[in-house]
């Protein structure tokens, strides 16, 4: 998103490629904060507005998108201060983004036609080239061919899901730069505990707000049997893993984008940024996904796990990501639509003669 790229380029004369990874859906919130600001929606007014329902004001003028609530928007309008930094530098980088030669986002034309149609109608190419893990996996394995994990990976829990059933384990991570309060933690971990169903989970050192992630000594004695904690994990391959039946996640778009792929139902809790918008999407219009609130409580993790691993709104979710699985795939082979749109980028826009 850094526009001194855009001003670099054109001083060179080369072409202008702004390449977002992110949904379409949240380009086309983080595009729309201009708007929410000059309505006098955005920055709030005070604290207050975090808590007396103000966050769920509708916004029903967003081009290709409906039922869309402020709290959805990007995390960086929930602020208070006028010349908050990346509010403000989230602005600037959508507001030139029409001076580029194309805009490539990582989804694909069948998960969100009506927000790609509005985008282009307001900017002058737009590329979907996704998901690109399938791109990536469709390149022979070679000793140079490198991963894009930020953490070094644990692989034992690939053996730990061997002697798991298939679709048995809740498989939960909150990504690479989420955290939480020590509560929250516990909450999560009672919740998952009291589900009676095995887990496996992510948890980073880093995880808790300025402590260690510790889980009380009476919750290790009440899951051994059935979990399994690491510290971090190929996540691609653990979510293609028969034995994982659920996804517990932050949203980030990586990570639904990986479960996307899989064929595997999430339960989100977003954290910042773009993760409300995903999780908005996942959950109402995709419908593969339920939110759990961010005032964590074990109850309601244990209902919504349980919801999505045995009970009849779960199996319908299952339902419904295999046939984006199926159309993610299609995108993604011969002459599907982010192929195509990879090689036109490349060849219209990339190589083309000035």
């Amino acid at each position: 998103m850094s526009t001194f790229t855009i001003t670099a380029a054109e001083e060179i004369g080369a072409p202008i490629v702004l390449f977002y990874t992110i949904a379409a859906c949240s380009f086309m919130g983080c595009k729309q904060l201009r708007a929410v600001v000059e309505k006098g929606l955005a920055p709030l007014k005070d604290e207050s507005c975090f808590t007396n329902g103000y966050l769920d004001t509708v916004i029903d003028w967003i081009p290709g998108m409906r039922d869309i609530r402020l709290r959805d928007l990007p995390t960086f309008l929930q602020t208070t201060n006028a010349d908050d930094t990346m509010l403000n530098f989230i602005m600037e980088a959508t507001d030139r983004a029409h001076e580029a030669s194309a805009v490539v986002l990582h989804t694909f034309d069948a998960l969100e036609p009506d927000v790609l149609d509005a985008l282009s109608s307001m900017l002058p190419h737009v590329y979907t080239v996704g998901p690109l893990q399938l791109h990536l996996n469709q390149i022979p394995e070679h000793p140079l061919k490198t991963g894009y994990s930020l953490w070094k990976e644990e692989t034992e829990c690939l053996e730990w899901l061997n002697t798991k059933a298939p679709n048995s384990v809740v498989y939960v991570n909150f990504g690479s730069i989420a955290v939480m309060t020590p509560e929250q933690l516990v909450e999560f971990g009672w919740g998952l505990a009291n589900s009676k169903l095995s887990f496996f989970w992510v948890i980073r050192p880093d995880q808790v707000f300025g402590e260690s992630a510790i889980l009380p000594p009476e919750f290790v004695a009440e899951t051994k049997e059935r979990s399994l904690i690491a510290g971090w994990c190929p996540q691609e391959q653990v979510l293609n893993h028969p034995s994982v039946g659920g996804f517990l996640t932050h949203s980030g778009w990586n990570s639904t984008v990986e479960s996307i792929t899989a064929g595997v139902p999430m339960l989100c809790w977003p954290f910042f940024g773009d993760q409300q918008m995903d999780c908005r999407y996942t959950c109402n219009e995709w419908g593969i996904g339920m939110e759990i609130s961010n005032d964590v409580k074990r109850d309601e993790v244990e209902k919504l796990v349980k919801e999505l691993m045995e009970r009849e709104k779960g199996k319908k979710m299952k339902n419904k990501v295999m046939e984006w699985k199926k159309l993610a795939e299609e995108a993604t082979g011969p002459h599907g639509s982010s192929s195509t749109n990879l090689d036109n980028l490349v060849n219209q826009v990339l190589l083309r003669k000035s």
